[in-house]
């Protein structure tokens, strides 16, 4: 087995990561390997000079700099795994340079445009058909804001994983569980599929998903990404599932939340991730100081 090989079954045995992220890291790693192989080079001999050589093609060959950190930060993880499992005895890119990034914040919807988006979802009471359908899409709108699951998670949920007393059991990054609970819009919405739509959706193949499509089997990351899509268009907001988790997150903090209990509801590994949406918080009240207050402007 290649070094390359044993890195990834690490990545899937150790750490858990989904076929996704798997995916990507493959993809990543494959670019490193060319350019390896191009240079008559190999994991095992490649030198600080030899990745930051890399580094450059990548820049030449026109990758942002999000797309180039994402695939040193991949090559940093496979040097990392060679050192600690003594396959080599350096790691080459202790002094490799990480590309600067735009600062660039998540963007959120007002809570008068979740509303809007959320009503846009809504059944449409002329057609019973379609009305099931929709009460399936408001339901999964619903959950998404008031849980800030990521479309995987939401995808992932079974049945069994929602609570009698509001609460949902989410499979986060590397297969961890965290509880989150479902506010009571999100939960009457979930009830209302449940009751009224899921069972006709289940008679076709008993799937233990939760949000199941119209044959009966798991729903796709892309249809909820279509379902948002298409209440967005007639809200006429911009907006993607990861929309809805930055203004769940926004809207916390704004509540008054703590940037710590934020951090517990979305999963991440990091509280750092977490505070930039405390930047957010502190850019709108400078903006509706500068506006509002009368010796503010300069």
């Amino acid at each position: 087995m290649s070094p390359l090989e044993r890195y990834l079954r690490h990545l899937t045995v150790e750490r858990g990561l989904s076929k996704n992220t798997l995916a990507a890291y493959r993809a990543d790693l494959a670019k490193y390997a060319d350019f390896l192989e191009a240079a008559d080079a190999e994991p095992m001999t490649a030198s600080h000079l030899d990745l930051e050589e890399f580094s450059n093609r990548l820049t030449e060959s026109g990758f942002r700099a999000s797309s180039r950190a994402r695939i040193l930060a991949a090559v940093r993880g496979f040097h990392k795994f060679l050192a600690l499992e003594g396959l080599r005895e350096d790691d080459p890119t202790s002094r490799l340079r990480q590309p600067k990034l735009p600062s660039r914040l998540p963007k959120a919807l007002s809570q008068e445009q979740v509303v809007k988006l959320l009503e846009a979802s809504g059944p449409e009471p002329d057609d019973e058909a379609a009305d099931r359908i929709r009460l399936r899409d408001r339901a999964i709108v619903e959950l998404m804001y008031s849980s800030g699951a990521r479309v995987s998670e939401v995808v992932a949920l079974d049945l069994d994983e929602v609570t009698d007393d509001g609460l949902i059991r989410v499979r986060g990054k590397g297969s961890k569980e965290r509880i989150v609970p479902v506010g009571s819009f999100a939960a009457k919405s979930l009830d209302a599929y449940l009751v009224r739509t899921r069972p006709e959706l289940a008679k076709l193949r008993g799937e233990r998903a939760l949000f199941l499509n119209k044959q009966g089997g798991r729903l796709s990351r892309q249809s909820i990404w279509e379902i948002i899509q298409k209440a967005g268009a007639q809200a006429e907001l911009d907006v993607s599932p990861h929309t809805l988790r930055h203004s769940f997150a926004t809207h916390l903090i704004e509540g008054g939340a703590d940037v710590r209990v934020v951090q517990e509801l979305l999963g991440h590994a990091s509280v750092a991730t977490t505070q930039i949406y405390t930047l957010i918080t502190v850019d709108t009240l400078r903006e509706v100081y500068s506006q509002a207050h009368p010796r503010a402007r300069r």
